[in-house]
């Protein structure tokens, strides 16, 4: 299994023109949102206190667990963006009467179109057409340049 540094390492090779960072620095949590909110649609699988849980919930127990086998810092920091992801879901949820799922697909489509023509002006293909595992590391590689921008380490 590959280290987190060689995951990053090999991410970032496919990054390297600014244009394409930033496109990735925005659009790489997006969809990440986006794919919890479309998690978060379907119907909650039970209550906790009267709190739904539902298959994004789930789904991040996953995840998180994912993240720990490379990093326990990166995983707690994921867990966190997720928690938060959670919560947003939440409140469009209930701030748009139920419209999350238009909301996810839009962005979802969107951040996607964005992504591909950030690779266009790279010049490289995506990461995750070598290895589908890459669409995993892309989040942790944001999460490891906002770890480093405060100082921490993965």
């Amino acid at each position: 299994m590959k280290s987190i540094d060689q995951w990053l390492s090999e991410y970032g090779e496919s990054h390297q023109n600014p244009t394409n960072k930033m496109v990735h620095f925005v659009c790489v949590p997006v969809i990440f949102f986006t794919i919890i909110g479309l998690f978060y649609c379907i119907p909650p699988l039970f209550s906790i206190s009267g709190y739904p849980i539902t298959v994004a919930h789930v789904i991040l127990i996953f995840v998180t667990v994912y993240y720990a086998m490379m990093s326990v810092p990166l995983s707690i920091g994921m867990l966190l963006f997720g928690v938060i992801c959670l919560l947003l879901c939440q409140a469009i949820q209930q701030a748009t009467g139920g419209q999350l799922l238009t909301v996810s697909i839009a962005l979802f489509i969107v951040a996607w179109i964005v992504q591909f023509w950030g690779h266009k002006v790279e010049g490289k293909k995506p990461s995750f057409l070598k290895d589908i595992q890459y669409l995993m590391i892309g989040p942790a590689w944001i999460m490891n340049f906002l770890f480093k921008k405060i100082g921490l380490s993965i």
